[in-house]
């Protein structure tokens, strides 16, 4: 009979244990993301991972004895929307932190109303303008433009190509991609000899690539740009038989290029995060464990193929996570401290190193510089 009791007891504890854990105030994590438009090639793997690993922490047991809660909103590519949705999360679904922003556009309109409430956020975009001044509150996994104009002029430098042609989207990562290369063009030998725009939703580049083209001196054609744009501007360049390389930014860095460029993506070269490359990384190399776990998790869970940018989203809830936990809270301003004081944190990405002059926390050794290869990535050795 006691022994009966002593298990009816053990239940009771255990439904009341459980019950308490569903029944905790969740933390909730906001996130405004580019699931559809021009973007969408970004912003769904960075959703799907998100919500995979949230799914997978409440499966744990939670974050702190709670439920994680992701609070998420499409701006269509549309930086004038994520401005809205962030005001949302704050004001009304009053989330603890922010995962995302996808593109610049859409983060550096998300900035002022981030700053002002006092809310920690971690972007998944690429420009340096997000962290570069420092802004109190404000983060990023992605390398940066800056760190993608210099990988692709030390290539460059070493195969003896200093005349080159930029071609540059004249988005907010585009933009601040061109003042970039143009700012780091001195210090590799480069000279641009020509620099070309295109819009985001342009669907023919050829009359500038022409222009490159019919340009005297030039040795290679360097392409900064995100979305189907890079894409139609390969295919462009293959039609009209142009045969100098080509590189692109990191704003490709997934299969999805490849597959919207098709044949024409041959032999183009790009910086990009190791995840795209796991299963070529030495077995020695400290992110091989990470890319190879997130890449089976990924491909297992909505059989696709991964890119940097779901990595992105993955080291960006990463870290949020790992910070909450050292904070002990989701007090804000101790969240906030933890993240920038984010130490050998090994991701997709890199390993970063945080501090308060660096919100970013990655060097250019986390950079991998990758070719296109029949169809598949490879590494440059």
């Amino acid at each position: 009979m006691k022994q009966t009791i002593k298990k009816l007891v053990a239940g009771a504890a255990l439904v009341l244990g459980a019950f308490g854990a569903i029944a905790a105030e969740p933390i909730k994590i906001g996130s405004v993301l580019s699931v559809t438009g021009p973007a969408a090639f970004l912003g769904d793997p960075e959703l799907k991972t998100i919500q995979m690993y949230v799914e997978d922490i409440n499966k744990k047991g939670g974050l702190l004895g709670r439920p994680l809660q992701l609070v998420h909103y499409d701006d269509g590519s549309d930086a004038n929307k994520a401005n809205g949705f962030a005001k949302r999360l704050i004001d009304d679904d009053k989330v603890d932190i922010l995962v995302g922003g996808t593109t610049t556009g859409a983060t550096m309109s998300m900035a002022p109303l981030v700053e002002k409430a006092g809310i920690p956020f971690i972007s998944l975009a690429g420009a340096v303008v997000i962290v570069e001044p420092v802004k109190k509150w404000i983060f990023k996994t992605p390398h940066t433009d800056r760190m993608a104009a210099e990988k692709v002029f030390e290539d460059m430098k070493r195969r003896g190509l200093t005349k080159v042609a930029l071609l540059s989207e004249t988005s907010g990562f585009g933009n601040s991609g061109k003042k970039e290369t143009e700012g780091v063009a001195a210090k590799y030998g480069v000279t641009l000899v020509a620099n070309e725009t295109y819009g985001p939703k342009d669907t023919d580049m050829s009359p500038q690539l022409t222009k490159i083209k019919n340009t005297a001196g030039v040795q290679a054609v360097f392409v900064f740009g995100l979305g189907q744009g890079p894409a139609i501007v390969t295919k462009n360049y293959k039609q009209l038989g142009i045969s100098l390389p080509i590189y692109h930014a990191h704003g490709v860095a997934s299969e999805e290029f490849i597959k919207l460029a098709g044949p024409a993506a041959e032999g183009v070269r790009l910086p990009a995060a190791a995840l795209l490359v796991a299963d070529k990384l030495d077995a020695k190399d400290p992110q091989k464990p990470v890319v190879t776990a997130y890449t089976k998790a990924y491909n297992d869970k909505w059989k696709n193929d991964v890119s940097s940018f779901g990595g992105h989203a993955y080291d960006g809830l990463m870290i949020a996570v790992d910070a909450i936990k050292r904070a002990k809270s989701t007090d804000k301003a101790a969240v906030r401290d933890a993240i920038e004081a984010t130490k050998g944190y090994v991701g997709t990405g890199g390993v970063v190193n945080m501090s308060a002059t660096d919100h970013m926390g990655l060097d250019l050794s986390a950079f991998r510089l990758l070719e296109i290869k029949n169809g598949d990535w490879s590494l440059v050795q």
